[in-house]
């Protein structure tokens, strides 16, 4: 009778003995996906649920303003607003930078670990991934009281998704350089 290696050889499970019986099971394939996918998946239900909030622009002026004037306390009030919208915009550029992240690491372990981390076909997909779901956000924001949904929007949740990768792939170069 042939040896067995193992009862569990890497990432299956050995199933049956007998020769013609032989078979294995990957159970690894739910907690890898689990593994790659829940990250990206929770940071979309944060931005999911922060579009749902319609009063998303008085919970930031209640905060950003009252430190605006405290911190600069001659500054017109139109300065403030500008100030107020930059950094709401800053918020989108960043929340949408750290989904391109997370989703050009999910693609890369869970579709093709082999390959070059930092493909331009592989950003690129992230990028296309990034624009559907700032489109899809900005779609649920029109059904939601008090908001707005605006294609500019999408545009600067995908320019954050671009920023995203471009530091990313920079800290790999510096990272693969030394």
């Amino acid at each position: 009778m042939p040896k067995i290696r193992a009862l569990c050889n890497l990432n299956h499970i050995f199933i049956a003995r007998h020769a013609g019986l032989r078979f294995f099971y990957s159970v690894s394939a739910p907690w890898k996906f689990i593994k790659n996918w829940l990250p990206t998946l929770v940071w979309m239900v944060v931005i999911f649920t922060a579009s749902a909030d319609s009063r998303s622009f008085q919970h930031s002026y209640n905060l950003v303003v009252p430190l605006l004037h405290w911190l600069f306390p001659h500054l017109p009030l139109a300065q403030v607003d500008a100030i107020h919208h930059f950094l709401r915009k800053c918020a989108h550029v960043t929340e949408y930078a750290i989904l391109a992240l997370l989703l050009r690491h999910t693609l890369h372990q869970g579709l093709a670990p082999t390959t070059a981390p930092w493909s331009r076909r592989r950003a690129a997909a992230v990028l296309v991934l990034v624009f559907l779901y700032a489109a899809s956000d900005e779609f649920h924001q029109s059904f939601v009281p008090g908001r707005t949904a605006l294609f500019t929007d999408v545009l600067i949740d995908t320019a954050g998704g671009f920023l995203g990768l471009l530091v990313g792939g920079w800290f790999y170069w510096v990272r693969k350089k030394s």
